[in-house]
């Protein structure tokens, strides 16, 4: 497989880092992942402003030719030389400040690196095998704007998921310092109650997701729903008929089982396919 490093194509097996490499050292990084499918990167622009966003709080200097259609294209010549031009595949795009400096950088211009990998749907897809989930309680997320980037620091998220192979789930929630949810280890969450759907506001520390943010507007469209964004408790999490994680690749994966309480997938099934046409007609 091809990586494409400051616009280099090199083999992903070839050592590009040094060991000054401020995303290794500090986690002083960003990224962003994204679904091709279709001939098309799913939700580009939303996904594109999410970087710039996350570049400017962690006061990086975003190069003049950072635009939309640029790394665009950069990402387009990495699926091409990996020859996944026809193929679902997931795309991350990481940008660390470059090498130099201890918590004070000596720049902060930028690196980048596409890196491409496929994927076997081409449509996001209902999976409705088990899957419970735990809280994840030896750590909390702050609730606070840095909580809202795809920075590269995510130990807590790292750990968490030991902490669910360990146990045999299949993911957990994550708390912020409140002890109000804050989402899931890789994604967002969204609990039911009849027609209204909740999720965790981003004050409270959940990530910007952007499926997340394309659910939200959907559902204001659709006159049966009501969508909500405010802090649930862990308690309610039991009094909830749905929940369901969202991610950008994955889209909606519902949760089967949380401690004694089995939920339901019913509102899960009915806005999948919603999220397939916005996906494929750039709809959000």
């Amino acid at each position: 497989m091809k990586i494409n490093y400051n616009g280099t194509f090199l083999s992903s097996e070839e050592l590009i880092l040094s060991c000054e490499n401020r995303g290794f050292k500090y986690g002083d990084a960003v990224f962003d992942t994204v679904k091709y499918t279709n001939q098309k990167l799913v939700f580009w622009e939303e996904h594109y402003l999410r970087l710039m966003a996350g570049m400017r709080i962690l006061r990086m200097e975003i190069p003049m030719n950072f635009t939309l259609e640029f790394l665009e294209n950069e990402i387009l010549k990495t699926l091409n030389i990996n020859e996944l031009n026809n193929t679902p595949t997931r795309v991350r795009m990481t940008v660390s400040r470059k090498n130099g400096g201890l918590y004070t950088p000596h720049t902060n211009d930028v690196d980048y690196l596409i890196e491409v990998h496929p994927i076997s749907s081409i449509f996001y897809e209902l999976h409705e095998t088990p899957y419970e989930v735990e809280l994840f309680k030896d750590f909390y997320l702050q609730p606070d704007l840095l909580a809202n980037v795809k920075h590269t620091n995510r130990i807590i998220n790292i750990i968490g998921s030991v902490f669910a192979k360990e146990n045999d789930y299949q993911n957990c929630i994550l708390l912020n310092s409140n002890k109000n949810v804050a989402g899931a280890l890789n994604g967002n969450l969204f609990m039911v109650e009849g027609n209204k759907l909740k999720t965790p506001p981003l004050t409270d520390g959940c990530i910007n997701g952007i499926t997340r943010k394309v659910l939200i507007n959907l559902l204001k469209k659709i006159p049966e729903f009501e969508v909500i964004e405010t802090s649930i408790s862990p308690f309610e999490l039991q009094k909830a008929d749905e929940l369901f994680i969202t991610n950008s690749i994955i889209g909606i994966q519902p949760i089967t089982k949380y401690r004694k309480k089995t939920y339901t997938n019913l509102v899960a099934k009915s806005l999948i396919g919603k999220l397939n046409t916005a996906a494929r007609f750039g709809v959000s």
